[in-house]
């Protein structure tokens, strides 16, 4: 069974994660769902000859944010998630809903806070067909569509945090890997899991520099399933060749020790093999990479290939 969830003001909710937020749809688990997201305020509109979803306009309308952030669209509760549980979110198809995005440079912000103090906010054509962005001196750029935000509602003692900050509940993560045909493995906080996702990116580097990818609106296919064999604190993802862990940190250095922290107990876990030799394994066969320096919580991912987890 797939549902639908198209964006709106009543499936919309701009800048905040809250588990007593209540959910947009409710599904079973294993069941697929198609969700249709939207990106930016009325600033980063493009002006004529473009396609601007009209229920983006109709959220503008309905009111700014209380707290800066993104439009997400959810959450989607999974039936009989609770605590304690993995929410296995498999990334079947992503695709662009309309025709251009946009990139801003924010002064103070950004990995080089200080030294852009002009504000730039350029509109990239986007070539679904070509899956190409035109950039304004004359190169294309290829697309690599995927969401910057998928996170779960975080412990209820938390309360509303923002969506700017990546945690234990995902969120804004950025991470570039997690396009169609990869899987997000995220630890259940709240009852039903409450699913949601936005933050649309185009086309994004390692370390979303200048605090924004290509911003646009997306459509994302989605399969969320419980797993309660699984036991984690923290998200990874798989691609179909390499397993990733996720370190989130205002320091950097803390980010990498704690995504290698958790791709040693993958290795332990799947190959049997002691923690000194797991460390071995991570020095010789996986790679640290900045997923975004941006986010106040910054990001270190670990990549290591699947054939490495697994015994002859």
């Amino acid at each position: 069974m797939t549902s639908t969830l198209p964006a709106s003001v009543q499936s919309c909710h701009w800048g905040f994660f809250d588990a007593a937020h209540p959910p947009a749809l409710s599904i079973d688990s294993g069941e697929e769902v198609i969700i249709d997201t939207v990106s930016g305020g009325p600033d980063m509109l493009p002006g004529d000859g473009f396609h601007v979803p009209p229920e983006l306009l109709e959220i503008h309308a309905a009111g700014l944010p209380g707290m800066p952030g993104h439009i997400l669209t959810g959450p989607v509760e999974v039936r009989g998630a609770q605590p304690g549980d993995v929410l296995q979110v498999d990334i079947l198809d992503i695709s662009l809903r309309q025709d251009w995005g946009y990139n801003m440079i924010r002064p103070l912000a950004g990995t080089l806070p200080l030294e852009f103090p002009k504000r730039q906010r350029t509109i990239l054509p986007l070539d679904a067909e070509r899956q190409l962005a035109h950039l304004p001196w004359g190169t294309d750029l290829p697309l690599a569509p995927f969401f910057g935000v998928m996170g779960v509602a975080p412990p209820p003692e938390w309360g509303r945090i923002s969506t700017i900050e990546p945690r234990r509940h995902g969120g804004n993560i950025d991470n570039k890997e997690l396009i169609a045909g990869t899987t997000l493995y995220l630890p259940v906080l709240a009852p039903g899991a409450l699913f949601s996702c936005g933050d649309g990116h185009a086309a994004q580097g390692d370390g979303e520099v200048c605090v924004t990818a290509i911003e646009t609106a997306l459509r994302g296919h989605f399969r969320l399933t419980l797993r309660r064999d699984l036991s984690l604190d923290y998200p990874q993802a798989e691609t179909p060749s390499h397993h990733i862990t996720m370190g989130m940190h205002a320091d950097l250095d803390v980010c990498a020790e704690m995504a290698l922290r958790d791709m040693i107990a993958v290795a332990e876990a799947r190959l049997g093999i002691s923690r000194e030799d797991a460390y071995m394994l991570c020095s010789l066969a996986a790679d640290l990479r900045i997923t975004q320096t941006v986010n106040r919580e910054k990001g270190v991912h670990m990549m290591m290939p699947k054939s490495q987890l697994q015994r002859p």
